[in-house]
């Protein structure tokens, strides 16, 4: 009786599925167009990733290519710089992981901010740098770090020290790249922090003012707990780009002098896969960095979802 009755379920199921379905065409059509994008410019090219396992020839096209295996990442594992260039790119973006919570921090106290000018015109400074383009950025670093006559260097001589042609040392190549983010991203990092502030429940903080809490332990006693979900969400999402290191300003700032700091993953993506040819070479390294950062953001979210139950999946 059981397997007599289960197809008339499961036709029913159907019918009921393409009545909403037609109900809502219109709902359907709308999103029909991202859908194909996404299908067209991130699953599609997925297909392309076998070049990493071969030696690819443009003129014989993918499938025409000689099959390598794994030989181009163990020659990456293998390849002497492979541990400079590894601890290169972690070092800094575990150096800019380490800056995450300044916008956490700077959301808060846009949140404290009771003034709406004020507020409005905070906002506005701090969100205006994430409009400068990396050039002009990396331009303005290059300037004020001048040997001669650069900013850094003038506090420097009147503090009594000496000049230092600071964007050719490698020891502040890290300072300089991570802290010029901080500056130019952090206000627009806010930004869905005070989205999540905004869902904070007054009464919460009401009853929290009345029981005698100050400013300071609404914040950790009720401000933080309730955007705690949007900034473990968040901080999972970084480290999911724990290799990924932006190529352009990393390239921008980089010169000879300082390639013992700078010289990270993306830029030898580039300097073998643009400037040497070495397509499948290349392809592998990005392929190795991709996994890297997927086991990461599997294991930082698995971690987050033992300790504070919050997590992407």
């Amino acid at each position: 009786m059981n397997r007599a009755s289960t197809p008339p379920v499961k036709r029913r199921d159907s019918h009921a599925l393409l009545r909403r379905v037609g109900r809502c065409w219109q709902l359907y059509m709308l999103i029909l167009p991202p859908v194909i994008t996404v299908f067209i410019f991130h699953y599609l090219p997925i297909y392309g990733l076998q070049i990493a396992f071969r030696n690819y020839r443009p003129t014989r096209g993918i499938w025409g290519s000689d099959w390598e295996g794994l030989k181009w990442f163990v020659q990456f594992v293998t390849y002497p710089d492979f541990w400079p260039i590894l601890r290169n790119t972690l070092s800094i973006s575990l150096y800019s992981l380490a800056t995450f919570p300044c916008a956490v921090i700077f959301a808060l106290m846009l949140n404290e901010i009771h003034s709406a000018k004020y507020k409005r015109y905070v906002q506005m400074v701090s969100y205006a740098p994430h409009f400068v383009s990396t050039v002009i950025v990396c331009s303005m670093l290059i300037i004020f770090t001048q040997y001669s006559n650069g900013i850094f260097n003038n506090v420097r001589v009147k503090l009594g020290l000496e000049r230092v042609d600071i964007i050719t040392v490698p020891g502040y190549f890290a300072d300089l790249y991570v802290w010029s983010g901080v500056w130019q991203n952090m206000g627009w990092n806010a930004i869905i922090y005070l989205a999540a502030l905004a869902g904070v429940s007054p009464e919460l903080v009401e009853a929290a003012k009345i029981d005698g809490a100050n400013r300071l332990q609404i914040i950790g006693h009720v401000t933080l707990p309730s955007i705690l979900p949007t900034v473990i969400t968040m901080l999972i999402l970084n480290t999911g780009n724990i290799l990924s290191v932006g190529f352009e300003k990393i390239f921008l700032m980089q010169n000879s002098l300082n390639l013992e700091a700078s010289r990270v993953l993306s830029t030898y993506v580039y300097e073998i896969g643009i400037e040497g040819g070495q397509i499948s070479y290349s392809s592998a390294i990005g392929l190795f960095n991709n996994v890297v950062n997927i086991l990461v953001i599997a294991l930082v979210n698995s971690l987050a979802k033992k300790t504070t139950s919050i997590g992407l999946w």
